[in-house]
Protein backbone atom coordinates (compact mmCIF):
# COMPACT_ATOMS: atom_id res chain seq x y z
CA UNK A 1 0.00 0.00 0.00
CA UNK A 2 1.41 3.38 -1.01
CA UNK A 3 1.99 6.01 1.64
CA UNK A 4 1.37 9.70 2.27
CA UNK A 5 4.31 11.81 3.42
CA UNK A 6 4.23 15.29 4.94
CA UNK A 7 7.14 17.71 4.49
CA UNK A 8 7.75 20.92 6.41
CA UNK A 9 10.55 22.93 4.82
CA UNK A 10 10.49 21.56 1.28
CA UNK A 11 11.91 24.79 -0.18
CA UNK A 12 15.17 24.58 1.79
CA UNK A 13 18.31 22.67 0.83
CA UNK A 14 17.64 19.37 2.60
CA UNK A 15 13.87 19.57 2.19
CA UNK A 16 14.05 20.13 -1.56
CA UNK A 17 16.34 17.12 -2.02
CA UNK A 18 14.07 15.06 0.21
CA UNK A 19 11.13 16.00 -2.01
CA UNK A 20 13.07 15.02 -5.15
CA UNK A 21 13.78 11.59 -3.70
CA UNK A 22 10.21 11.02 -2.53
CA UNK A 23 8.82 11.95 -5.95
CA UNK A 24 10.71 9.06 -7.54
CA UNK A 25 9.97 6.62 -4.71
CA UNK A 26 7.19 4.20 -5.63
CA UNK A 27 6.34 3.66 -1.95
CA UNK A 28 4.63 7.06 -1.94
CA UNK A 29 1.45 8.16 -3.71
CA UNK A 30 0.96 11.54 -2.02
CA UNK A 31 3.38 14.16 -0.72
CA UNK A 32 1.94 17.05 1.25
CA UNK A 33 4.02 20.22 1.32
CA UNK A 34 3.45 22.88 3.96
CA UNK A 35 5.26 26.17 3.45
CA UNK A 36 5.01 29.96 3.49
CA UNK A 37 5.60 30.30 -0.24
CA UNK A 38 4.74 28.09 -3.25
CA UNK A 39 7.42 25.61 -4.27
CA UNK A 40 6.67 26.06 -7.96
CA UNK A 41 6.55 22.28 -8.36
CA UNK A 42 3.77 20.72 -10.40
CA UNK A 43 3.54 16.96 -9.92
CA UNK A 44 0.61 14.54 -9.58
CA UNK A 45 1.93 13.32 -6.21
CA UNK A 46 2.17 16.79 -4.68
CA UNK A 47 -0.46 18.58 -2.63
CA UNK A 48 0.62 22.01 -1.50
CA UNK A 49 -0.62 23.99 1.51
CA UNK A 50 0.48 27.61 1.75
CA UNK A 51 0.16 29.67 4.91
CA UNK A 52 1.71 30.80 8.18
CA UNK A 53 3.60 27.85 9.65
CA UNK A 54 3.78 29.66 12.97
CA UNK A 55 0.09 28.81 13.25
CA UNK A 56 0.01 25.18 12.19
CA UNK A 57 -3.28 24.72 14.01
CA UNK A 58 -4.91 26.21 10.91
CA UNK A 59 -3.72 23.10 9.02
CA UNK A 60 -4.81 20.55 11.64
CA UNK A 61 -7.22 18.71 9.33
CA UNK A 62 -4.59 18.50 6.58
CA UNK A 63 -1.63 17.30 8.69
CA UNK A 64 -2.53 13.67 8.13
CA UNK A 65 -0.53 10.87 6.59
CA UNK A 66 1.85 8.04 7.37
CA UNK A 67 4.97 10.04 8.19
CA UNK A 68 6.21 13.59 8.61
CA UNK A 69 9.59 14.99 7.62
CA UNK A 70 10.64 18.22 9.33
CA UNK A 71 13.44 20.14 7.60
CA UNK A 72 12.41 23.57 8.83
CA UNK A 73 14.96 25.99 10.22
CA UNK A 74 16.38 29.48 9.96
CA UNK A 75 19.59 31.38 10.72
CA UNK A 76 20.43 34.39 12.86
CA UNK A 77 21.22 36.34 9.69
CA UNK A 78 17.77 35.64 8.23
CA UNK A 79 15.97 35.95 11.55
CA UNK A 80 17.80 38.30 13.94
CA UNK A 81 14.76 38.54 16.22
CA UNK A 82 15.42 35.98 18.99
CA UNK A 83 11.74 35.37 19.74
CA UNK A 84 10.88 34.72 16.09
CA UNK A 85 13.98 32.52 15.71
CA UNK A 86 12.78 30.43 18.64
CA UNK A 87 9.25 30.18 17.24
CA UNK A 88 10.60 28.84 13.94
CA UNK A 89 13.29 26.42 15.13
CA UNK A 90 11.46 25.17 18.22
CA UNK A 91 7.81 26.13 17.93
CA UNK A 92 7.06 24.80 14.44
CA UNK A 93 8.57 21.30 14.89
CA UNK A 94 7.03 21.01 18.36
CA UNK A 95 3.53 21.97 17.22
CA UNK A 96 3.79 19.78 14.11
CA UNK A 97 4.71 16.76 16.21
CA UNK A 98 1.81 17.33 18.61
CA UNK A 99 -0.76 17.73 15.83
CA UNK A 100 0.56 14.74 13.89
CA UNK A 101 0.49 12.57 17.00
CA UNK A 102 -3.18 13.48 17.53
CA UNK A 103 -3.86 12.74 13.85
CA UNK A 104 -2.37 9.26 14.01
CA UNK A 105 0.87 9.87 12.09
CA UNK A 106 3.16 7.03 13.16
CA UNK A 107 6.60 8.16 11.97
CA UNK A 108 8.53 11.42 12.27
CA UNK A 109 11.98 12.36 11.04
CA UNK A 110 13.50 15.74 11.88
CA UNK A 111 16.77 17.52 11.13
CA UNK A 112 18.45 18.81 14.28
CA UNK A 113 22.17 19.58 14.62
CA UNK A 114 25.37 18.20 16.08
CA UNK A 115 25.81 19.41 19.64
CA UNK A 116 22.11 19.85 20.32
CA UNK A 117 21.61 20.10 24.07
CA UNK A 118 18.82 21.84 25.96
CA UNK A 119 21.28 22.74 28.73
CA UNK A 120 23.89 24.26 26.40
CA UNK A 121 25.08 27.82 26.93
CA UNK A 122 25.17 28.23 23.13
CA UNK A 123 21.74 29.53 22.03
CA UNK A 124 21.69 27.56 18.74
CA UNK A 125 22.53 24.25 20.43
CA UNK A 126 20.15 24.98 23.29
CA UNK A 127 17.15 25.61 21.01
CA UNK A 128 17.93 22.50 18.96
CA UNK A 129 18.10 20.48 22.17
CA UNK A 130 14.79 21.87 23.37
CA UNK A 131 13.29 21.05 19.98
CA UNK A 132 14.48 17.46 20.25
CA UNK A 133 12.93 17.08 23.70
CA UNK A 134 9.63 18.58 22.54
CA UNK A 135 9.44 16.34 19.47
CA UNK A 136 10.31 13.22 21.46
CA UNK A 137 7.77 14.32 24.06
CA UNK A 138 4.98 14.13 21.48
CA UNK A 139 5.51 10.35 21.61
CA UNK A 140 4.99 9.57 17.94
CA UNK A 141 5.64 5.83 17.73
CA UNK A 142 8.75 6.04 15.55
CA UNK A 143 10.65 9.32 15.99
CA UNK A 144 14.04 9.86 14.37
CA UNK A 145 16.24 12.86 15.15
CA UNK A 146 19.18 13.46 12.83
CA UNK A 147 22.13 15.49 14.10
CA UNK A 148 24.24 16.36 11.06
CA UNK A 149 27.47 18.32 11.25
CA UNK A 150 28.05 21.05 8.65
CA UNK A 151 25.58 20.51 5.77
CA UNK A 152 26.82 20.90 2.21
CA UNK A 153 24.93 21.17 -1.05
CA UNK A 154 23.86 23.57 -3.76
CA UNK A 155 22.10 26.26 -1.74
CA UNK A 156 20.02 28.91 -3.49
CA UNK A 157 21.83 31.49 -1.39
CA UNK A 158 25.39 30.92 -0.23
CA UNK A 159 25.93 31.72 3.45
CA UNK A 160 28.80 33.97 4.49
CA UNK A 161 32.10 32.09 4.61
CA UNK A 162 30.46 28.85 3.51
CA UNK A 163 32.73 28.24 0.51
CA UNK A 164 35.79 28.59 2.72
CA UNK A 165 34.38 26.21 5.33
CA UNK A 166 33.55 23.63 2.66
CA UNK A 167 37.07 23.89 1.24
CA UNK A 168 38.59 23.37 4.70
CA UNK A 169 36.37 20.35 5.37
CA UNK A 170 37.36 18.79 2.03
CA UNK A 171 41.08 19.44 2.45
CA UNK A 172 41.26 18.06 5.99
CA UNK A 173 38.55 15.42 5.55
CA UNK A 174 40.61 12.45 6.71
CA UNK A 175 42.03 14.31 9.70
CA UNK A 176 38.59 15.25 11.03
CA UNK A 177 36.75 12.68 13.19
CA UNK A 178 33.82 11.22 11.23
CA UNK A 179 31.30 12.73 13.63
CA UNK A 180 32.42 16.24 12.68
CA UNK A 181 32.87 15.84 8.93
CA UNK A 182 30.62 17.76 6.55
CA UNK A 183 27.49 15.91 5.45
CA UNK A 184 25.80 16.23 2.07
CA UNK A 185 22.17 17.31 2.23
CA UNK A 186 21.16 14.54 -0.18
CA UNK A 187 22.62 11.97 2.24
CA UNK A 188 20.55 13.42 5.08
CA UNK A 189 17.41 13.23 2.94
CA UNK A 190 18.13 9.62 1.99
CA UNK A 191 18.72 8.66 5.63
CA UNK A 192 15.44 10.27 6.69
CA UNK A 193 13.53 8.25 4.10
CA UNK A 194 15.37 5.04 4.97
CA UNK A 195 14.48 5.44 8.65
CA UNK A 196 10.82 6.11 7.93
CA UNK A 197 10.69 2.98 5.79
CA UNK A 198 12.04 0.92 8.67
CA UNK A 199 10.44 0.00 11.95
CA UNK A 200 13.40 0.99 14.07
CA UNK A 201 12.56 2.29 17.53
CA UNK A 202 12.76 6.02 18.17
CA UNK A 203 16.36 7.21 18.36
CA UNK A 204 18.91 9.93 17.72
CA UNK A 205 21.13 9.54 14.64
CA UNK A 206 24.53 11.19 14.99
CA UNK A 207 26.34 12.71 12.02
CA UNK A 208 28.73 9.76 11.68
CA UNK A 209 25.75 7.48 10.87
CA UNK A 210 24.41 9.62 8.04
Amino acid sequence: MQKTAIILGATGLTGSLLLEQLLTDTNYSTIKLFSRTPSGISHPKVKEYIGDLLHLETFTEDLTGDEIYICIGTTKKKTPDSNLYRKIDLGIPSQAASICKANGVSKLSVVSAIGANSKSSIPYNKIKGEMEEAVMGAEIEHTYILRPSFITGNRQEQRAGEKMVIAVFKFFKFLIPKKYRAVEAKAIAAKMIQLCNSNEPSRIIESSEI
